[in-house]
C-alpha cells in the first residue's frame, strides 16, 4: 500500500517538551502548535500557561530522544480508573488505520485493520481498553486523527514513561513510501515512510524519526512489538538487524547497522517488529483472504497464524504469516475460528472483489538482536 512517488526529503525540527498542565507528564509539542491536549488525562496545555512553559531562567527541555530516568513517573499513574494492571507489568498500545478517503490514495482495508487489531489486543492478549490509543478517520477526537503531529504524539506517549515489565505495542495500517538517503545510514539508499493523513501537506514520517522516538530510548525490561502492515516496509523501525528467511524456513539475519557507526539499537529493551514486506516490494489491501471485507494482508495473516495455533515462537509466526499470503488463490485460504472470525463477521461487509493468483509480499522480521527464531517464545 503506497502512494503514487516517493515524498522529498523533510528534516523535521527537534522537538519542544512542556508538562501537561493536569497531570504534569512531559507532552511533546508539535512544531508551531499553540496548545496540546494529553493522552493520559485529557487536559488542554496551553503554551502561554506559566505552569508548562519553561521561563526564561529554567534550562531548556530535554530532547525526547532521551530516555527517560528511572524515577520518572509512569503515564498510568493517571490513567482512567479500572483495575490495576496485571503483575507482570503493565500494556500499552498505539493503533492507526488510514484510509485516506476521498483521496486518490484510498484504501478499503485500513480501518477495519485497526479495529481488528484493537479486538484481538483486548481479547487475547488483555490489553486494557483505556491503554490502547487509536488514530483513525472514524475518531471524533481531533486529537485521535491520524495527522502527522497527531502519530508522532501517539508514538512518544506509547514509551514515555515506560517502566521494566511494559509491553508495548505499534500497529500500524496504510501507505508507506521510500525516499532518498542522504546520511549514509540505510544499506539500499533509501528510507523508509510511514505516509500519515495529510502526508501531501505535512510530509511523511522518516524511518530515522521512528526509531529516534520509540527504539533508542527504550529501557532494559521494556518489551516493543511493531506490527506495519505497509508497503516498502521492511525495516520501517531502522532496527540493526533482519531475519532474511527463504521459503523453507531457513534464515540467517542480516546486519543492517550503519557503516557510520550509528546506533540503531534500544537503551536495553527489546523491540521486534513484523513487517508486511520488504522494502522493495508492497503490501496488499484485498479481500481475498478474509472473503468477507478488506483487509491488510499482513494484519490478517498475523491475526490468523496466533488464532490458527502457530503463536509459539516469532518463526512459526513468520512462516505461517508467508504460507497464508502464498496461498492466496488456490483455494487454500479460510477463516477458521476463533476471536478473529467473530470480529471480521462484525465488521463493514462491502468489501472489494477477491484477487486471485497469490499476492507478491513477503513479511519480515527485524529486531534489536539477533535470536533463534524456533526456540524464543511470543508474547505481548
Amino acid at each position: 500500500m503506497y502512494p503514487p512517488g516517493p515524498g522529498m526529503y523533510h528534516n523535521y525540527p527537534p522537538p519542544m517538551l512542556v508538562n501537561c498542565s493536569g497531570c504534569r507528564i512531559p507532552l511533546q509539542l508539535p512544531h508551531g502548535a499553540r496548545s496540546i491536549r494529553c493522552a493520559i488525562c485529557q487536559a488542554v496545555t496551553n503554551i502561554a500557561d506559566p505552569r508548562s512553559v519553561p521561563s526564561s531562567s529554567q534550562s531548556p527541555a530535554p530532547s525526547t530522544h532521551t530516555p527517560p530516568p528511572p524515577s520518572s513517573p509512569s503515564p498510568y499513574n493517571n490513567a482512567p480508573p479500572g483495575a490495576p494492571p496485571h503483575a507482570h507489568g503493565r500494556k500499552r498500545a498505539v493503533i492507526c488505520g488510514i484510509s485516506y478517503r476521498y483521496s486518490r490514495h484510498e484504501l478499503k482495508g485500513c480501518i477495519n485493520d485497526a479495529k481488528c487489531m484493537r479486538y484481538f489486543l483486548i481479547n487475547k492478549f488483555k490489553f486494557p481498553e483505556a491503554s490502547i490509543l487509536m488514530l483513525t478517520e472514524e475518531e471524533t477526537d481531533p486529537y485521535r486523527l491520524p495527522t502527522k503531529q497527531n502519530m508522532r504524539m501517539a508514538l512518544y506517549w506509547l514509551v514515555q514513561g515506560c517502566q521494566p515489565g511494559d509491553s508495548l505495542m505499534f500497529h500500524y495500517s496504510g501507505h508507506g513510501s521510500q525516499q532518498r538517503n542522504y546520511n549514509g545510514d540505510e544499506v539500499d539508499g533509501y528510507d523508509e515512510t510511514l505516509c500519515p493523513l495529510d502526508f501531501e501537506t505535512q510530509g511523511m514520517i522518516v524511518d530515522d524519526e521512528i526509531n529516534a522516538t520509540i527504539v533508542r530510548p527504550l529501557p532494559r525490561g521494556v518489551k516493543l512489538h511493531a506490527i506495519i502492515d505497509a508497503c516498502h516496509s521492511g525495516t520501517i523501525l531502522d532496527l540493526p538487524f533482519l531475519c532474511r528467511m527463504n521459503r523453507a524456513g531457513q534464515y540467517v539475519w542480516e546486519d543492517h547497522r550503519p557503516a557510520s557507526g550509528l546506533w540503531k539499537g534500544t537503551s536495553g529493551g527489546e523491540v521486534i517488529s513484523f513487517s508486511g514486506c520488504d522494502d522493495h516490494q508492497t503490501s496488499a489491501d484485498t479481500s481475498a483472504l478474509s472473503k468477507i471485507t478488506s483487509t491488510g494482508a499482513m494484519t490478517f495473516c498475523f491475526i490468523q497464524a496466533i488464532e490458527r495455533g502457530h503463536g509459539a515462537t516469532y518463526g512459526s509466526i513468520l512462516n505461517a504469516m508467508r504460507n497464508a499470503i502464498r496461498s492466496v488463490g488456490d483455494g487454500a485460504s479460510d477463516l477458521g475460528g476463533g476471536v478473529v472470525t467473530s470480529l471480521i463477521t462484525m465488521l463493514l461487509t462491502g468489501g472489494s472483489v477477491g484477487l486471485g493468483g497469490g499476492l507478491r509480499q513477503e513479511p519480515q522480521l527485524t529486531a534489536n538482536e539477533p535470536f533463534d527464531v524456533y526456540t524464543k517464545p511470543f508474547s505481548l
